[in-house]
């Protein structure tokens, strides 16, 4: 999913930065979210099944945070390999993405390997990278196959693509991808796609979506419904409000079956000083720098956010588990097929 860095399209600005902070206040301690999304459909006294979760981890994260949140979840994305720059490749899964396949299975979790093309070298979603694989039938077949024989080989219920800050010519092959994923992997694996949310049908086109033929390849469709704001794109506001999300479903729904549909959901928060630059907070974090500083959090109704803003100016959002409540809510009554949390380890536990 999505990485935090210098645009609304993604996740991590410095998951280091994220990593660092772990500890939760006794104050505001970490709200706990429902137990089990299976279990919930069972006590629907309308006999609907509940949305599925998955949760995304990074693929260092220690086995303990799955088992710690596996009660909550369904499914386990990990995060994942890169694509070669020269677009004709991808990397070998890392011995901690293969030790955290097993931990899901153990848990009895789905897991699906993320294929990315986030550059740490230059901080952000390699968009060359992306173009040199897409615009490429050759290269577009080659990484297929080894994604399908990674697959295989080693146990993944399936790949989810997130390739991020596309351009319109990027959209064929996108749909190729998908395409050829599905015939060189068992009908049994799944493919998912992850989408950079938007509210506008010719911007999803833009940023090189083929909505319907998406929808037509591929088993789950995630839209990252988060980075709504963040520093160094916008001022301050929610990280993905519930009016947003529900703008973004409207016009993802158009062209995409509810039923293949999964909402992206912020575990996190970010700060905007008044001098300097923001930076992303895990959720603990951010009540940390609150109580340290004396500050009141808020909880925005409308966005399903909390905000606070520090004696020295900074400005905090951020989304916990009672945001990610708010979320289950919202998918039920759209009836998608489920909810992507990114990411575990920064968010209250499951």
């Amino acid at each position: 999913m999505q990485r935090h860095h210098s645009g609304p399209s993604s996740r991590r600005t410095s998951s280091a930065t994220a990593l660092l902070a772990t500890i939760v206040l006794a104050a505001t301690s970490s709200t706990v979210l429902p137990a089990s999304p299976v279990a919930a459909a069972h006590a629907d006294p309308r006999g609907q099944a509940a949305p599925l979760v998955t949760g995304y981890v990074l693929d260092g994260a220690p086995d303990r945070l799955v088992h710690d949140n596996a009660s909550g979840l369904d499914e386990l994305g990990v995060d994942g390999v890169a694509l070669d720059s020269d677009g004709a490749g991808v990397a070998d899964p890392s011995d901690g993405a293969v030790r955290l396949l097993g931990t899901a299975h153990d848990d009895g979790l789905r897991a699906e390997l993320l294929i990315h093309n986030y550059s740490s070298e230059i901080g952000d979603f390699d968009s060359t990278a992306a173009a040199r694989l897409l615009r490429d039938d050759d290269h577009v077949r080659a990484v297929a196959q080894r994604l399908a024989d990674i697959a295989v080989d080693q146990g993944w219920d399936g790949i989810t693509v997130d390739l991020e800050s596309l351009h319109r010519k990027d959209a064929d092959g996108l749909v190729l991808l998908m395409s050829e994923l599905q015939s060189r992997m068992p009908a049994a694996k799944t493919v998912t796609v992850d989408l950079m949310a938007s509210t506008d049908l010719r911007e999803f086109r833009a940023r090189g979506y083929r909505l319907a033929a998406i929808a037509g390849v591929a088993d789950v469709v995630a839209v990252m419904t988060y980075d709504q704001h963040g520093p160094g794109w916008s001022g301050p506001g929610p990280v993905g409000g519930l009016a947003w999300q529900r703008d973004v479903l409207d016009t993802l729904t158009s062209r995409v079956p509810v039923d293949q549909v999964d909402l992206g959901v912020a575990g996190y928060g970010y700060t905007w000083p008044k001098h300097g630059t923001g930076r992303t907070v895990t959720v603990p974090a951010a009540r940390r720098l609150v109580q340290k500083d004396g500050a009141k959090a808020v909880w925005k109704r409308r966005a399903a956010e909390w905000t606070a803003r520090l004696s020295n100016g900074t400005v905090l959002w951020w989304s916990d588990g009672r945001s990610f409540r708010k979320r289950q809510a919202l998918a039920a009554s759209y009836g998608v097929r489920g909810l992507a949390l990114w990411r575990l380890g920064s968010t209250d536990t499951l």
